[in-house]
């Protein structure tokens, strides 16, 4: 890669330049070359100016797109942002980009984002044009949400995706700024996780959930301050998806311990709890295994299930619902009935996927038009 120009402005601690560097190093491109080195060199380029803030999916289609010119959105519209070329044609790319009416170059095919067909991102289940866009501080703010709101998953539940999206943002700018990493977000998480179970077990429900729901707020800030500061680890997402997996179940037994119900009770409700949980991470698991795809992307209406499905944050709802009517019992209840209502709708849902894959592969509706 060569840059060019001046670095923008900090994005979560980060300055633009730095930011282009870590994102090509992650596609296998470390060596930065100066103009000088990029012309003599007997190869691909890609050349891109430095105040230039990238979706990470666009990284790989410049480095794998020969003769492309990427456009984006500059302080006076359309500017070009990118190119990808040999050593020889470095030095009039270097011009190229400094021309705001690069669409008539012959050299270069100039294309957007949107131009390039790049509109699922596999990796958080989602359709979206990926962003382009040079940065100074006229826009950095705007910039900044542009960003974060790019490490949102398309298929989540109905809290994470309306809630906590702007108090995460804040509390995401604030950490990335002072060097607070992900793991450290991750492990006060964990210390809440368990205070929560503890408050639980005691009966202590309203404190209880409190701490719950600041885990769970945590548990967003985490992870996208490592897709922001794009410092995502292999044991931070272990350490991550571990805990999400391991902890709800837990929850729920000491809510069930503290209501001191009879035996019977307790275990028919913990059974159906634990074993809906249980079945449909099973479920999720074979449609990724025999269907090649995630669950809740095959189709928008199961998209939209997973907004509300039994997971942690809707039952939290059911279970704070609970306390507030003085009802504690009842949010349990209420649970359980969820529960096993996703877990019949998940197995309906996995038998019409395994029908309609008899007719062909299937894909998510997000690959569509």
């Amino acid at each position: 890669m060569c840059l060019l120009g001046e670095t923008g402005p900090r994005l979560f601690g980060i300055g633009t330049a730095d930011r282009l560097r870590r994102q090509f190093a992650r596609e296998g491109a470390t060596s930065c070359l100066s103009l000088e080195e990029a012309a003599k060199h007997d190869g691909p380029v890609t050349m891109l100016k430095a105040d230039a803030v990238l979706d990470q999916p666009l990284i790989s289609v410049m480095m794998k797109t020969p003769n492309l010119l990427l456009l984006g959105e500059g302080p006076a519209g359309e500017t070009p942002l990118a190119a990808q070329v040999r050593g020889p044609d470095v030095l009039a790319t270097a011009e190229l980009l400094s021309d705001r009416d690069s669409r008539q170059s012959h050299m270069l095919d100039a294309r957007t984002p949107a131009e390039l067909g790049v509109q699922f991102w596999k990796a958080l289940r989602k359709r979206e044009t990926p962003y382009a866009f040079a940065v100074s501080q006229a826009n950095a703010a705007a910039a900044e949400w542009r960003v974060f709101r790019g490490t949102y998953k398309g298929a989540t539940d109905i809290v994470t995706k309306y809630l906590w999206p702007v108090p995460a943002f804040h509390a995401t700018r604030w950490l990335a700024r002072i060097g607070v990493t992900p793991n450290m977000v991750t492990t006060i998480a964990a210390f809440l996780m368990v205070l929560a179970f503890w408050l639980f077990l005691r009966g202590d429900f309203a404190l209880g959930l409190v701490a719950a729901w600041l885990m769970t707020f945590l548990d967003t800030v985490d992870g996208k301050l490592a897709r922001v500061t794009l410092t995502s680890s292999k044991w931070g997402d272990i350490f991550d998806h571990g805990i999400d997996l391991v902890h709800p179940p837990f929850w729920y037994v000491a809510w069930g311990l503290a209501l001191d119900w009879p035996a019977t009770t307790f275990w028919w409700v913990i059974a159906a709890i634990l074993g809906g949980y249980i079945l449909q991470r099973v479920m999720e698991g074979i449609a990724i295994k025999w269907l090649g795809l995630e669950i809740h992307i095959w189709r928008k209406l199961d998209t939209l299930f997973r907004q509300v499905t039994a997971r942690r944050n809707p039952n939290l709802i059911l279970l704070t619902l609970g306390v507030l009517i003085g009802r504690p019992d009842w949010g349990l209840l209420a649970v359980a009935t969820w529960t096993i209502a996703c877990l019949i709708l998940h197995a309906l849902q996995l038998l019409q996927a395994l029908n309609a894959q008899r007719r062909g592969p299937l894909t998510s509706w997000m690959t569509h038009g």
